[in-house]
């Protein structure tokens, strides 16, 4: 635990160096619910299941945050890497094995938590918090969606060659989670084929797991469970790659 705790104080000190970090993962989800919130007003209420639009928005953007950080900020951060040979060196320094993984996971929980409350501080002073009908089933969601994204990102940063591909893969990957899953139309106003498109995203399932339960539309239950297999799949894929 104490090979833990300093890679994790040292993961975090790196990766707040990175400009891609600090606009991805602390900067686009405000600047974006700010602008998206204040697109609808009362009146598209019907169209966000009788909620205000902003509260529906305001919940919805804590998963672009994992989003961000999953897909955006841990896969190139992993390939770059292994792409330099440091996690060959972290057993020659007498790290075990599993202390990376397990430092990149806390890593993520860590940065979800730092970019959620710097989210919510801003939405909050321009928009209000909504209040939160079943907080625990909510913090669950936030829980299982950044370890389940977290594993995510460490799958596809495992497997790509560089770090260079797997921010490529990663970019290709969120835009459209973004946009379906997450931080887009409502999805009432989405066509057909995009909804059924959204229907197998992961984030989707992250968000619903947030939103359902803080806007008292739902327990989010099956959603949390969907979200805990993710994490469950992702998890086999990267100590498979990472032979841990």
């Amino acid at each position: 635990m104490t090979a833990v705790a300093k890679l994790v104080r040292t993961e975090i000190r790196l990766l707040l160096r990175e400009p891609l970090v600090l606009t991805f993962v602390f900067a686009f989800p405000v600047v974006t619910v700010l602008v998206i919130a204040g697109s609808f007003g009362a009146a598209d209420a019907h169209a966000f299941a009788g909620m205000q639009p902003s509260q529906w928005y305001v919940s919805s953007y804590l998963a672009v945050v994992i989003a961000a950080i999953g897909l955006v900020m841990v896969p190139a951060h992993i390939a770059g890497y292994r792409e330099r040979g440091v996690l060959r060196r972290f057993g020659t320094a007498g790290f075990p094995r599993w202390s990376f993984a397990a430092s990149q996971l806390v890593v993520g929980v860590v940065l979800t938590i730092a970019s959620c409350v710097v989210l919510l501080a801003v939405a909050g002073v321009v928009y209000g918090i909504p209040p939160i009908t079943s907080p625990f089933r909510a913090i669950a969601g936030v829980g299982a969606g950044a370890i389940a994204f977290t594993s995510l990102g460490l799958m596809i940063g495992s497997w790509m060659p560089t770090a260079r591909a797997a921010q490529g893969v990663g970019l290709l990957l969120f835009f459209p989670s973004f946009l379906l899953g997450a931080g887009g139309p409502p999805p009432s106003q989405l066509g057909s084929v995009m909804r059924s498109i959204a229907q197998w995203l992961p984030l989707t399932h992250v968000t619903a797991a947030i939103r359902n339960p803080w806007l008292g539309l739902g327990s989010g239950s099956v959603d949390l469970a969907i979200v805990a297999a993710v994490a469950l799949v992702s998890a086999v894929g990267w100590r498979r790659a990472l032979r841990l």
